[in-house]
């Protein structure tokens, strides 16, 4: 099994300039934890909801705090992706073998691979996608077992 059959093709990407409100929107509303940093569409770096969580710090910051209309409090940081993503980032081509990009995700203790392909980006693999492989590989091994015991059994 290869990366191309597991990846997301769906990225979203933010820029060094971008300010990091931008992160934070689209952690939260599109509910993804990990954003490649793309400069004139080349990948320069990485930047996690852990990153983010950690620029944003202990929430007593009472600068970063404003009050909105329905008395929700947002983190407003007027700080630069640049400030805060990875640039040493590990990466796969959609060549690149599922189990070796798992090793490679549990060896460096990182959540997701950009994939990239000829120096531009072209999805994006995390933990989530290899853990739903190996959970529908795992059902089919266990039913395996099953029908093979109740064969033995019946036999």
């Amino acid at each position: 099994m290869r990366v191309a059959e597991l990846m997301t093709t769906k990225v979203f990407t933010v820029e060094p300039h971008d300010l990091i409100d931008r992160v934070f929107f689209l952690i939260h509303y599109e509910k993804i934890r990990h954003l490649p940093v793309v400069e004139k569409g080349k990948l320069v770096g990485i930047v996690s909801d852990r990153d983010l969580y950690k620029a944003l710090g202990p929430k007593s910051n009472s600068n970063a705090v404003e009050t909105s209309k329905d008395n929700t409090q947002l983190h407003v940081v007027s700080q630069k992706v640049v400030h805060i993503m990875h640039r040493g980032v590990y990466t796969v081509t959609p060549e690149t073998p599922a189990s070796e990009a798992a090793a490679m995700m549990a060896e460096h203790r990182v959540g997701a691979l950009p994939v990239v392909e000829k120096d531009k980006l072209v999805g994006i693999l995390s933990a989530t996608d290899i853990l739903r492989v190996f959970a529908k590989l795992e059902r089919a091994h266990e039913k395996l077992e099953q029908q093979i015991k109740e064969g033995a059994a019946h036999g």
